[in-house]
């Protein structure tokens, strides 16, 4: 079957009322999952699987991707209005959106959202199309020692993200390294910092941190300071984005696109650190850099590109090698086997005709990601209209049941207390808690990654200079050192501004 035949092929199985309905469906759901805090997209496409069983296999297989796609996207929604991140992928989506909601501008920060969320998506499916073999071969070549350059480059990235001191940055990324380590250790089986706990064995539950980490401290600050809060969420406004506003930030949309491709195509990564490593690479590139953080619309353009950049590159490795290449597609690699399907280099000899349906209806949801979003966005408004009263035991128990649900367990509730009372204090004295959260996410890895290399090493350093890949993640690392350095020494001689406690 030539190239034309299998297109062909792969239309006729998506061209159909059944195959559209089926993903217009799913980017629904997963919009609309995404928008719950505590949801996720992961718990999202979890709950819709076992609904596919008894469907055909493309419109199963499209259900469960327009849940991913939508649920990517849905995180930004309650991240701008309420200040509470739907996924952990919309993290970095909170420090320009929620500001520019502060101001009356949610609108505009939606709409960037969605616009830098379906450009990216859409770049992320044609990469997709047009080179998971030369991508899937590249990640092919990492090994421990390649991903743990990798990680400790995405760690300098923290810079970026420590609003004006460097230093609260430090303290926060060091705080969130020492949380990760909590847990059973995986090379020795000895326990660290459990206090004789078994359900810290596991480590801190993300979910509850994330949560406690973002919401909890928004509602602690409603509730003791009541006139330093509107009665209600923050309202769309008038405002709406422009052209100018994707114009100018079309770069930074198109750079968080590139990084999403190249991140996702590696398994384990994931969408937020790639997130924030288009925020802070779009920061040290922008003309607005000072602006960034404060509220500054091509900061949410590249925290949103990023994250979807991510979606239809994780995807190359499903594919091509059949290995997963972020949790959600790791529950989706069960729906292929269950109809009958292994994913992995045989697949396009044998089933090229659901791979090119599959690219077909990646490209579409898009679109219709576009149509969906518009309309979430326009519902989502009328979260500004609700009470202070409802709001707060609304999004409290929202939290409550997003973080209970994922394994069942009050402990991880009690969890996202602690850290609640934790990123109220964060918040009260100016320590941001980006850094936090991207040093929790990446400490696991960063140490895994270490200690895999040192024992197939022997113990030897060497291993983490053993090539290419290893060389350029150091140079990257070194060259991003020494412009931190450069940077905190012109800040010393313009003197640098003192931050006071909020009061």
């Amino acid at each position: 079957m030539n190239a034309i035949d299998s297109v062909m092929a792969g239309l006729a199985l998506v061209g159909n009322l059944q195959a559209v309905m089926s993903l217009a469906i799913g980017v629904g759901v997963g919009v609309i999952g995404g928008a719950i805090p505590g949801m996720s997209a992961t718990m999202a496409v979890a709950l819709t699987l076992p609904f596919t069983f008894a469907m055909p296999t493309i419109p199963a297989l499209l259900l469960l991707l327009g849940v991913y796609k939508g649920g990517i996207f849905g995180g930004s929604i309650p991240a701008i209005l309420i200040k509470t991140p739907g996924t952990p992928a919309s993290s970095a989506t909170i420090l320009d959106g929620y500001p520019m909601a502060e101001r009356g501008e949610a609108g505009r920060a939606l709409g960037m959202a969605l616009w830098a969320s379906c450009t990216a998506d859409l770049i992320s499916n044609l990469a997709l199309v047009l080179f998971a073999g030369w991508l899937a071969s590249f990640a092919m070549n990492f090994g421990p020692p390649e991903f743990f350059t990798l990680i400790l480059f995405s760690l300098t990235i923290i810079a970026g993200v420590s609003g004006e001191s460097l230093l609260r940055g430090a303290l926060s990324a060091l705080l969130g390294l020492l949380l990760a380590t909590i847990g059973l250790d995986l090379v020795y089986g000895t326990n660290r910092f459990t206090f004789g706990d078994p359900n810290m064995m596991g480590g801190l539950n993300f979910i509850a941190v994330l949560i406690g980490l973002f919401a909890i401290p928004e509602v602690l600050a409603m509730v003791l300071n009541p006139t330093g809060h509107l009665g209600k969420a923050r309202s769309l406004g008038k405002n709406w984005v422009t052209f100018a506003d994707y114009r100018r930030s079309f770069r930074s949309i198109v750079r968080g696109s590139v990084i999403g491709v190249v991140l996702g195509s590696i398994p384990g990564i994931g969408a937020a650190p790639s997130a924030f490593l288009s925020y802070s690479e779009a920061r040290r590139t922008s003309k607005n850099k000072d602006n960034f953080g404060k509220g500054e619309v091509e900061g949410v353009a590249a925290a949103e590109a990023g994250n979807n950049g991510v979606a239809g590159a994780t995807l190359i490795p499903l594919l091509a090698l059949g290995v997963p290449g972020d949790v959600i597609t790791a529950i989706i690699i069960g729906a292929f086997m269950v109809h009958g399907l292994q994913p992995g280099p045989m697949m396009f000899v044998t089933n090229i005709d659901i791979i090119y349906g599959l690219f077909i209806g990646l490209i579409l949801s898009s679109f219709l990601l576009f149509v969906i979003g518009s309309a979430a966005i326009k519902g989502f408004k009328y979260v500004a209209d609700i009470p202070r009263r409802l709001l707060i035991p609304g999004v409290l128990i929202l939290c409550i049941y997003g973080v209970f649900a994922v394994n069942n367990n009050l402990f991880d509730v009690g969890v996202m207390f602690v850290m609640g009372w934790v990123g109220f204090l964060m918040m009260r004295y100016h320590v941001p808690a980006a850094p936090f959260l991207i040093a929790f996410i990446l400490g696991p890895l960063l140490e895994d990654n270490f200690r895999q290399a040192m024992l197939m090493s022997g113990g030897s350093p060497a291993i983490l200079v053993r090539g290419p890949i290893t060389w350029f993640f150091w140079a990257l690392t070194a060259i991003t050192l020494i412009a931190i350095i450069r940077a905190g020494f012109r800040a010393v001689q313009n003197g640098s501004p003192k931050i006071r406690p909020q009061q």
